[in-house]
């Protein structure tokens, strides 16, 4: 599997370890540049902008823009990119960046058709590519790099893995886990969207062999079967780290889809008491509160000494 921190961070030794440059690919448009502009400050390496027909400008008097994702990455040896494109463009976007030699790719828009999804994962996977979303709000080192629209005030560095289907809750159960002492280590929006270029399990493989880590964080919701598949995978790797779970919309009626796209109940499938169901079979306690997170992972620490 792709090393997603050697993608982030680079190896020692490397001239630009720990400042991986960054392309924003819809630079100019309204979001993107709002984001652009609190990406930097956060102080991640935006090297490029792409918007087409806009080339041989410069975006916030420093970065240069280019009409074509190529270009973008033949100028700056980028391996990262950011897409701020309406959904029904995300498709041209990604595949552009994904044959020009982009490794992560960060999709921000909502609501993108399945089927273009679904291209994209295949194209990704011929190149050892990986996408993040899409409908995600990105993915961080906190202290180091962000990537995404998220807030850079609930995030703090620290020991644990935080993967998490939705944006608000990530900042919230993130926001707690810090206040309580709990920093975090990377942090992963999977997205919400129906199909998700990076599944809860695809983020668990990433995470779980970091040579630090102390605990995972899993914030789930209702729809799909993802957090049953994490948990499976749990219990058959042996994973033994402490590890602890939130479901968002244990309340939420059958067959009403709930925020997210991808949150509906059909039946019992994809039921807050089904993901329920098989944590406490992989030995993953499930909050029912947000601010329980911190405290049932503390418990799990105080029994993992």
């Amino acid at each position: 599997m792709t090393d997603i921190f050697e993608i982030l961070k680079g190896k020692p030794g490397e001239s630009d370890y720990e400042n991986k440059g960054v392309i924003v690919q819809g630079i100019t448009g309204s979001y993107g540049s709002l984001h652009a502009g609190k990406m930097l400050e956060y102080g991640t390496n935006i090297v490029a902008g792409v918007t087409p027909g806009k080339g041989d400008q410069t975006w916030n008097e420093s970065v240069p823009i280019y009409n074509t994702m190529q270009e973008a990455v033949d100028a700056t040896n980028a391996k990262i990119s950011i897409i701020f494109v309406p959904a029904k463009f995300f498709l041209s976007a990604a595949k552009e960046a994904l044959e020009a030699g982009i490794k992560l790719l960060v999709a921000i828009p909502e609501h993108v058709p399945i089927r273009d999804t679904m291209e994209t994962l295949e194209l990704a996977n011929k190149k050892g590519a990986i996408v993040i979303g899409p409908n995600t709000p990105g993915i961080m080192i906190p202290e180091l790099i962000k990537i995404g629209i998220m807030p850079p005030m609930p995030f703090k560095a620290g020991k644990i893995a935080v993967l998490s289907k939705s944006g608000t809750l990530l900042y919230e159960i993130s926001d707690a886990l810090t206040n309580a002492g709990f920093g975090q280590s990377i942090t992963i929006g999977i997205g919400g969207d129906p199909i998700n270029g990076t599944r809860l399990i695809d983020a668990f493989e990433m995470v779980k062999d970091i040579p630090d880590l102390e605990g995972i964080v899993v914030v789930g919701e209702i729809g799909g079967d993802s957090e049953e598949m994490l948990a499976q995978r749990i219990i058959d790797s042996g994973f033994n780290k402490p590890t602890v779970a939130y479901i968002a919309g244990r309340a939420a009626p059958k067959e009403k889809r709930m925020g997210h796209a991808g949150a509906i109940v059909m039946g019992n499938y994809g039921s807050a008491e089904s993901k329920i169901s098989m944590f406490n079979k992989a030995n993953v306690p499930v909050a029912k509160r947000p601010a329980e997170v911190p405290v049932l992972l503390a418990g799990k620490m105080d029994k993992s000494d």
